[in-house]
């Protein structure tokens, strides 16, 4: 290590002089710049082997420098570092050619690991950093600076390049069609179609017309040739969400899309070749659904070649204030409205909730509070009676909180389920199955 050089770009002093001090102890020998300037000077004069920047520095950017490092000294390894996560950043970080992107505050085992990672790289053990992925399209709003959130953005950054089948799981409204879009928008498939379906909301039949297609005289009502979603999406990404509700022999039927890159309309004996970027998505735990012989194990594996897992919001309650701010800007110029920000009463209340419905609940919280203002930022008031509520202690498990919540909603909406399961942030058929698990009785519409 001693023969490994470190440049390390900060402009926090005592951060810089922290850090250098940590890496001086592992060995390394470290050269100090506090702007993006001076370290683009010294590396006019000194040559490197590691440059850890920060990104969010005046005039001259993390990301500024790692552009002109790939130009000019190509072997070094740029590695990022940043307390502001976001995808785009985490995209250009990449597509610049960053070996890698790590987030504030700093895990150092998490920065020992990512050192020793580029050194392999430098001496040739490892296969290579990511590749530079394409101009990105227009951003998707995945909003969250949370460590679990950064690490989600790194690997929407890397795994944008190429064809790799994507496994998104997470419970309901945690985002998973947002990344999905995310994963498509930051792709060298940018400029092609996106199409998604909801294979839960979709009968058996209707889903395998929609997915395959027919052919004309394929059934009584199929008066011509109708393309399935494979074709409509070719050089695309086609997004099957709620894959753990597809049915067995739809399962079966997908398995020999994904083995052989062919489709056949029903009632057609001609096949297609396809060329779909698939991403699958669920809220279930697909692994009991194998061990209950309700999803196939092969299918799970041709699926989960690259796997995201979405942290649900109470889990991840730092995201919070920046989620609120997104969301009034959305719906203040929607209303054509001036709510800038929320009183101190209204995040307290936001950080004691549970939010069983996660990052859906809360947009819609906030949009109705949007709308039921009528000053300049959110009150108590304006919340609904379930989240200003105090939240119940420990006494209480979580399955317990989000029945109680789901029994006060109803009460609310006076047994709407359409108004209630929009308050909550879930679609009808979620409600009537948590009401279910639940003992909840409630009329069916």
């Amino acid at each position: 290590m001693k023969d490994i050089r470190i440049l390390l770009v900060e402009d926090d002093r005592e951060n810089c002089l922290l850090l250098k001090e940590v890496l001086g102890k592992w060995g390394y020998q470290v050269t100090e710049a506090y702007s993006g300037e001076e370290a683009l000077d010294r590396s006019r004069k000194e040559a490197f082997d590691i440059v850890l920047t920060d990104i969010r520095m005046a005039k001259t950017s993390g990301l500024d420098v790692l552009r002109e490092f790939r130009k000019a000294h190509p072997r070094t390894q740029v590695i990022m570092m940043t307390g502001f996560g976001s995808v785009d950043t985490a995209v250009d970080a990449m597509k610049a050619g960053a070996f890698e992107y790590i987030s504030k505050p700093f895990k150092f085992d998490e920065i020992k690991l990512t050192l020793k990672r580029a050194i392999e790289q430098l001496q040739g053990q490892t296969a290579g950093a990511a590749s530079p992925l394409p101009d990105a399209a227009a951003p998707v709003a995945l909003v969250g600076y949370s460590r679990s959130m950064a690490e989600i953005y790194k690997t929407i950054a890397r795994v944008a390049v190429g064809k790799s089948t994507v496994l998104i799981q997470g419970e309901s409204g945690t985002g998973k069609e947002l990344v999905a879009k995310s994963i498509h928008a930051h792709s060298d498939r940018a400029g092609r179609p996106y199409l998604a379906i909801n294979c839960a909301a979709v009968p058996e039949a209707l889903l395998e017309s929609e997915l395959f297609g027919y052919a004309r005289g394929a059934h009584s009502t199929a008066t011509s040739d109708k393309p399935g979603l494979f074709e409509l999406a070719s050089g695309g990404t086609l997004l099957l969400d709620e894959v753990g509700d597809m049915s067995l022999t739809l399962q079966a039927k997908l398995l020999r899309v994904l083995e052989d890159s062919e489709t056949r309309r029903l009632g057609d004996t001609r096949t297609l070749r396809t060329d779909v970027r698939l991403i699958a998505s669920t809220n279930k735990d697909l692994g009991r659904l194998i061990r209950e012989e309700k999803f196939r194990s092969d299918l799970f594996y041709r699926l989960n070649v690259v796997s995201i897992t979405l942290p649900p919001l109470r889990e991840r309650k730092e995201d919070i204030p920046g989620l609120v701010e997104h969301f009034l800007r959305k719906y203040s110029a929607v209303a054509h409205k001036t709510v800038g920000d929320a009183a101190s009463e209204v995040m307290a209340a936001f950080q004691s909730y549970t939010w069983p419905g996660n990052v859906r609940e809360l947009e819609n919280v906030i949009e109705r509070a949007v709308i039921l203002n009528s000053k300049s930022r959110i009150m108590l008031e304006d919340l609904p009676p379930s989240v200003r509520a105090p939240q119940p202690g420990g006494s209480f498990s979580l399955d317990e909180m989000e029945r109680r919540h789901i029994v006060q909603v109803l009460q609310e909406t006076k047994g709407n389920v359409k108004a209630a399961a929009g308050v909550l942030g879930i679609d009808r058929k979620t409600l009537y199955r948590k009401a279910a698990e639940y003992g909840i009785e409630i009329v069916r519409e």
